[in-house]
């Protein structure tokens, strides 16, 4: 299997790592990139090939678009060029924000097969969960194919693509709202005494040992909790101020705005018609 990324920013970079981690051989993998200072760091970091947009690599069964949102209009109009004068069919995988895959095929030739995914940030340690959702011209073959590319930098899961907005807000944003509590908790330690270095270790240790708990078996978030808090304990009163500041209500509010202005963001990335391909395929 051969990958090009395009795009070498962190998540471009950590999915070039983990491919590289999982046993790809590195001259399977090339890197197109907007600066060519930074994207020959990064192949040299990894020892993966370089190519520029214009000269696609002659082999490439997976081309993952890693780009901003700002700059994606730009890289569908030079690849869909690119694809229209050439033999290769590679399966074009998004890890765009915003960008549905209507509108990514409507740049490209209709036999490009596109696949949108949602990552998360712990991609950059092998830890990401990512969801995928196929275009229409994506079969079987070209999902599993994403999921064994994906596979290398953590767990993947299909969704279909109207679900992906919620997922932008769950999964896609959700290491914020993790970083946002040990910062809270950090911040909550030092105001009881602790020095700083004695909270962050006690902060990161018991949420990182906290997440490992619950990836192990088939043991319910609300188990886990329950078996921490005994009858009138210290957690059962920490727990009491935490419902009476209706923390269940906030969290529901702010996904639900996440999920919406990923649903907003949508709209605003629709291409300009005069940028949309003609029908040569």
């Amino acid at each position: 299997m051969r990958v090009t990324v395009i795009g070498v920013g962190r998540l471009g970079e950590a999915l070039v790592a983990g491919l590289c981690r999982a046993g790809m051989p590195a001259d399977s993998i090339t890197v197109i990139g907007r600066s060519v200072e930074r994207t020959f760091e990064v192949a040299h970091r990894h020892g993966v090939r370089v190519a520029d947009l214009r000269d696609l690599p002659d082999e490439c069964d997976v081309l993952v678009v890693a780009v901003k949102p700002q700059q994606i209009e730009g890289v569908l109009t030079g690849l869909g060029s690119a694809l229209h004068g050439s033999t290769i069919r590679p399966i074009v995988l998004s890890v765009v924000a915003g960008v549905a895959t209507d509108r990514i095929e409507q740049f490209l030739p209709s036999v490009v097969p596109v696949i949108r995914a949602m990552p998360n940030t712990p991609m950059t340690v092998g830890a990401a969960i990512t969801a995928i959702a196929p275009g229409a011209a994506a079969t079987e073959h070209d999902l599993r194919l994403v999921e064994s590319v994906l596979g290398s930098v953590g767990e993947v899961l299909r969704v279909s693509e109207d679900q992906l907005d919620a997922v932008t807000a769950v999964s896609g944003s959700g290491p914020a709202y993790v970083f946002l509590v040990a910062e809270m908790m950090i911040d909550a330690a030092m105001s009881l005494g602790l020095d700083r270095v004695t909270a962050d270790r006690l902060v990161i240790g018991t949420l990182a040992g906290s997440s490992a708990m619950l990836g192990v078996g088939d043991v319910d978030p609300v188990e886990l909790r329950a078996a921490v808090t005994s009858p009138a304990g210290t957690t059962a009163a920490a727990l009491e101020v935490f419902e009476r500041s209706a923390i269940r209500r906030t969290f529901q509010q702010a996904l639900t705005v996440a999920r919406d202005r990923s649903l907003e963001l949508s709209g605003m990335m629709r291409p300009p018609l005069e940028r949309i391909s003609a029908d040569q395929n």
